[in-house]
């Protein structure tokens, strides 16, 4: 299986591609989006729908993973992030690609970090996971990939739930629920901090 970690910021979001192999990851590749500092929200979100939506068309993830919602003591940012994720979620919507979403704690503890531990805690973690060769150049990718492992940890759990809910009409994928009028002959053909900050 391979999954699509992500990293939302509407300044810089980071993606991570991870190939789930034996019940363990194997690094694909990376990159951050960068949507711009100086630009108004709606291009920002416009860029990101774009970029992001172009590797979804490459690679193909049977997966995408996300951060979930979390406490944020400014309220404006919190907002701002929110809509970044959003335009996440439509792109795995509109791809038909089963979305997850998963606790930074829960993140960070899946690669071997502790729940409060550090952006360079994080890093050094993955690199090692992943036995990255070289450094990445923004915390933002490392975070996607730590949100990708975290999804291909429960990747056997996943399909195991997926087949006792087989067969049932009621049951539907994130992305199905999100767009429910909406109806595609087919998936296309498979063919770069969170900022200081949102």
């Amino acid at each position: 299986m391979r999954v699509l970690g992500v990293d939302p910021g509407s300044r810089f979001l980071g993606y991570g591609l991870v190939e789930v192999e034996r019940g363990r990851p194997r690094y694909v590749g990376h990159g951050v989006v960068r949507a711009g500092t100086d630009v108004r929200l709606e291009l920002r979100l416009e860029t990101i729908f774009l970029e992001l939506g172009r590797v979804i068309d490459v690679f193909a993830p049977e997966a995408v993973a996300v951060e979930g919602v979390f406490t944020h003591k400014n309220a404006r940012s919190a907002l701002i992030l929110g809509h970044a994720r959003g335009v996440v979620l439509l792109l795995a919507a509109r791809a038909r690609v089963p979305l997850f979403e998963y606790a930074p704690a829960r993140v960070k503890r899946s690669i071997g970090s502790g729940g409060n531990d550090s952006k360079e805690s994080v890093a050094r973690m993955v690199t090692r996971v992943l036995a990255l060769k070289e450094p990445l150049e923004r915390s933002d990718a490392y975070d996607a990939l730590a949100v990708a492992c975290c999804h291909a940890h429960q990747v056997p759990f996943a399909s195991a739930a997926a087949t006792s809910r087989r067969g049932s009409a009621t049951q539907a994928t994130f992305a199905d629920r999100l767009s429910p009028n909406v109806v595609r002959p087919g998936r296309a053909a498979a063919g770069s901090s969170k900022e200081g900050s949102t």
